[in-house]
Formats: structure tokens, sequence, C-alpha cells
């Protein structure tokens, strides 16, 4: 049995460690407060870009003879190239967030292989630049300090890039996956197939009152502008989703390894209140000895 300084020193090294886990789970819940806030407000923006996106579309689909004959809304059956544009955190220590992601990529790059197409790797965040530097992968964009602070012009940079390729041709489908706040306990992986944009699940009433008042001609210029807006934006909104994501998965990481290590201090307690007693016995029975050797 150890001694009983060694205990008492490790009861004090994993309070230690609870007082930052429990610290760090209150700096994740303060930030997940703000961010889920933002993603709130950024998800309302989404659904109303989305239905504007999908009215000008429909529209001038039935205007033109031969349908929409806009790049980003032609759909691709074999697609030679494929990029996966994903999340991940610049950090750790939020259970398996991060893997998540990770696990969900690399089954869709094994998925697009096994079909023959090229996949290449476009990530935010350190931890899937890591992970798949590691493995040996080539990474097409990479940018690691993006993720945890999320600023628009920034994320319209990045996959200003992947569009450039597509429009260009040098792509044929961008798939955009990442780790999304679900509530405070869970988080859902959320794959979107960014490029080209598909309209199937958008429901378009047509007796609904449009509040758009734009002029025939002007379909496709507008339709083109809020195309860049949409793709912009659903790469701007991952961000922030994926943020919250996290904060609520680091809060709930450090609220398990508080209480493991509040655990850990009960048992190293009783262990140490055991070696204790033992060696108050052992001293006892030495003075006894000593007492009866005497005599």
């Amino acid at each position: 049995m150890a001694n009983l300084k060694e205990i008492k020193l490790k009861i004090g090294s994993v309070k230690n460690t609870q007082k930052t886990t429990k610290a760090m789970k209150l700096v994740s819940s303060a930030k997940l407060t703000r961010t889920r806030q933002l993603s709130e407000q950024s998800r309302s923006y989404a659904k109303k870009i989305n239905a504007v996106l999908s009215e000008i579309a429909n529209r001038v689909s039935n205007v033109q003879d031969g349908g929409n004959t806009n790049k980003a809304f032609i759909p691709v059956e074999n697609p030679k190239t494929v990029d996966l544009v994903f999340v991940t955190a610049d950090k750790g220590l939020c259970g398996g967030f991060n893997m998540a992601t990770i696990k969900t990529v690399s089954k869709l790059a094994a998925e697009y292989k096994a079909k023959g197409a090229n996949v290449r790797y476009r990530v935010a965040g350190r931890k899937g630049v890591d992970y798949f530097s590691f493995q040996g992968e080539e990474l097409l964009q990479r940018v690691t300090d993006l993720s945890s602070a999320p600023d628009y012009d920034r994320a319209a940079e990045f996959i200003g890039e992947v569009v450039k390729d597509f429009q260009n041709g040098e792509t044929d489908k961008v798939i955009l996956v990442y780790n999304g706040f679900l509530n405070m306990l869970t988080q859902e992986i959320r794959v979107t197939e960014l490029l080209p944009i598909s309209l199937d699940n958008v429901e378009v009433s047509e007796n609904e009152t449009s509040m758009l008042e734009i002029e025939p001609d002007d379909d496709e210029e507008v339709l083109e502008e809020l195309t860049g807006k949409y793709i912009d934006f659903n790469m701007y909104y991952s961000l922030i989703d994926s943020l919250a994501a996290e904060h609520s998965a680091r809060m709930q990481a450090m609220e398990a390894a508080t209480n493991n290590a509040k655990d850990r201090v009960n048992s190293l307690t009783v262990e140490y209140n055991k070696a204790r007693q033992a060696a108050i016995t052992t001293e006892l029975i030495e003075i006894i000895s000593g007492v009866e050797a005497l005599k």
C-alpha cells in the first residue's frame, strides 16, 4: 500500500485537476450561450435566403425552355472529382466531437474513391488538419484559426476558392461536413451537398404571395448573386453551428471529467484513511511489543 505522503499528493493533484475542469466547463457554458444566440439568428437568415433562392431558381426554370441552365443547379450523376469541405475544432478536450466529423469525412471519401472519383480535402480546423496530415492525405486547403473565431469575410474567401474550381470545371461536386449543435446535450453530423445546389427538398408554395418584385429579365442576374450569398453564408453558418456544438461537447466532457475527479478523490480518501489506520495500528503493535519485551 502506498504511503500516506504519496496518497496525499495524489489527492491534491486530482483536486487541482477538478478545479481546472470545473472552470473550463463554466467558460464553455458562457461561450455556448453567446454562440447559440448567434447561431439561432443565423439560422433564421439561412432559412430566408434559402427560400428566396428557391423561388428565383424555380422562376428561372419555368421561364426558360430548357430549364435552369445555371451550372450551380445542374446535378452530376457520376462526379469525377469531389471536394470534401469540412469543419473541425482548433482545440481538443471536447470528447468525440472532432472524431465524429473525421469519421464521416473518411467514410464519404472511401465511398467516392470506390466509385473511381478523385477526392480532395479542404479543411477548417487544426484537429482536422493534424489528423489528415498524419494520415498522409494531401490537403488542398487548410485554415487553422477560423473555426474558433468565425468571420464572414474569411469564410467567404475560403469557400470562394471552392466555387472558383467548381465554375472552372475542376471539381464536379462539393460536400460540406460539420458537427452541428442540436441541443445542450447532443451534437449532430450534418452533410450538405453544397454544389450543385439541389432544390428537391425545398417546398415552394404556388398559392403563397411572393414578396419579391423583380423584373423577369433580371431573374438570372439575381439568381447568380443569391447563389454566391447562399454558398458564402452556408460556409459561415457551418462555422458558427460547429462552434456552438464544440462548446456544448466540451462542457459535457469537462463535466464528466469533474465528476470522475470527484470520484477519484473519494476513492483516494478512503485509501488514505485505510493507510492511516494501518499505520496507527502498526505503531500500537510496536509500542505494545516494546512494553512486553521490557517486562
